[in-house]
């Protein structure tokens, strides 16, 4: 019997050999070729693993926005946007988090009935928008324009959205969105950021934290999204800026340690270049937690700025397991070293790093160099609803502008499904069925080839099709 199941690996591992060699060897001729359309089709065909830096509310894409919020009607949700400026008061204030002079601002019925008729009259119900006011909302959530970038993003599309990100229903409704869309494009799990604090009922008062983790559970078990086969599991993410981060970082540890069979992590999140989330502030609590805490996993945006600093080192000393973005960890060469071969992983958004002027262009990005170092490495969306892009969009930047082979595709696959927090059994049952996926797929494609892909229908972005005039595949 032993010598029948070792006869079986030899001939299963020999399979695997050959389809990878020739895969290898059909993937270098197709990218050879220029055909950049095929490309792009094998990248969203082809099986994939995880995303494990992904913003649930900024990955929302703006039509999906704007169907959520008017189904919200059947939950009691009724929303205005602002469509003028009225000048009912000065400017001045609280106009970081609130500005008064932005259009596009939508909140619910409950908090227009606070307003005074001047602020009143500078909103329209959504359902009232023309053509041409529709599509400005959706672009006032979308980095669009070639002048939008970091302050744009930052300081605008989160404000904008406003109360719809405070329903737990419309929330809970974009997670199964995005399962849908990543299950078409081959991944196989996910691990976006919840949290289940700031939501709100329709009638303006502070929805249950038990309520708002019930809708989502619920959501999750309904036969739509099971029959994806996607796994999802949640981070729990605070903002590292806000006078309340420390009061914040207890409490998401609590609720982690408490919910660990759906929220496997924490995530901290929010501009660095705003110096009162620096890493080190966190250290003395983060000590505290771990006397009290066992296993809860930590994942920190680190080294998203355009200086050297230590942000990276200190966020490795903080305990993460995962560094978020890791622009600038390539300032630090020491760092690197110690970094080859993990046990951290850098979670790489390209298309994020550009749009928000990390990198004035691809040459500038770091990923190649950590990549080809040894440094683990997976790429993920961070906010692709405001991107408007998708998980094939990260693979196709990266294979054209890096010239990524197949077994580099792989290993970034697989990267993201090794080092992500779900529990060890499921994460091994992840990594086998992956490895079976892809032989499959390396098997069809080289006996195959292109015809294999003809039912194949991606779904094209407005991002590639800017910056790569990749529209259509027809």
């Amino acid at each position: 019997m032993i010598r029948i199941l070792a006869l079986i690996s030899s001939l299963f591992m020999t399979q695997f050999v050959l389809a990878n060699e020739d895969m290898n060897q059909w993937f270098e001729e197709l990218k050879a070729s220029g055909n950049k359309q095929d490309l792009y089709k094998v990248l969203y065909a082809m099986p994939k693993g995880g995303d494990l830096h992904a913003h649930n509310t900024g990955s929302i894409f703006s039509e999906w926005m704007f169907e959520l919020a008017l189904e919200q009607k059947a939950n009691g949700y009724v929303y205005y946007t602002k469509t003028k400026i009225n000048n009912c008061r000065p400017y001045g204030g609280n106009e970081h988090y609130q500005p008064y002079l932005m259009y596009f601002k939508t909140i619910q019925a409950s908090n227009w009935q606070m307003l005074d008729d001047c602020e009143k009259a500078e909103y329209k119900l959504l359902t009232d928008l023309n053509k041409q006011e529709k599509a400005a909302w959706q672009n006032s959530i979308r980095l669009d324009k070639p002048h939008e970038g970091r302050e744009e993003f930052f300081s605008m599309h989160w404000q904008r959205m406003a109360d719809l990100v405070s329903n737990p229903y419309l929330v809970a409704e974009s997670v199964v969105r995005n399962i849908k869309a990543f299950s078409a494009e081959g991944l196989m799990y996910m691990e976006p950021d919840y949290s289940v604090t700031g939501y709100l009922n329709a009638d303006g008062s502070a929805t249950p934290r038990e309520t708002v983790i019930k809708i989502v559970r619920e959501r999750l078990s309904q036969s739509d999204v099971i029959e994806t086969g996607m796994i999802v599991r949640f981070q729990m993410a605070i903002l590292r800026f806000l006078p309340s981060s420390l009061d914040q970082l207890k409490m998401a540890y609590q609720f982690v340690a408490a919910n660990r069979d759906l929220w496997v992590g924490l995530d901290m999140v929010g501009r660095e270049d705003d110096d009162k989330g620096h890493p080190a502030r966190f250290l003395s609590t983060m000590r505290e937690l771990r006397r009290q805490y066992h296993s809860v996993n930590l994942s920190i945006h680190g080294g998203e700025v355009d200086e050297p600093n230590s942000h990276v080192r200190d966020t490795l000393t903080l305990g993460a397991r995962r560094i978020g973005h890791g622009v600038n960890l390539i300032t630090d060469p020491d760092l690197m070293l110690i970094m080859r071969d993990g046990p951290a992983l850098i979670e790489i958004n390209l298309i994020s790093n550009l749009l928000l002027d990390y990198v004035d262009d691809y040459s500038q990005h770091p990923f190649p160099e950590y990549l080809r170092t040894g440094i683990p490495v997976a790429l993920s969306t961070d906010d692709r609803g405001m991107w408007d892009s998708t998980m094939t969009d990260e693979f196709f930047v990266a294979t054209t502008e890096f010239n990524l082979s197949w077994d580099e595709i792989k290993q970034l696959n697989v990267n993201s499904l090794k080092y992500s927090f779900v529990d060890e059994d499921t994460k091994q049952k992840l990594l086998t069925h992956y490895d079976k996926r892809v032989i499959s797929f390396e098997e069809t494609m080289t006996r195959e080839g292109m015809k294999s892909l003809r039912a194949v229908d991606p779904d094209i972005r407005s991002f590639i099709c800017k910056e790569y005039q990749l529209c259509t595949l027809k």
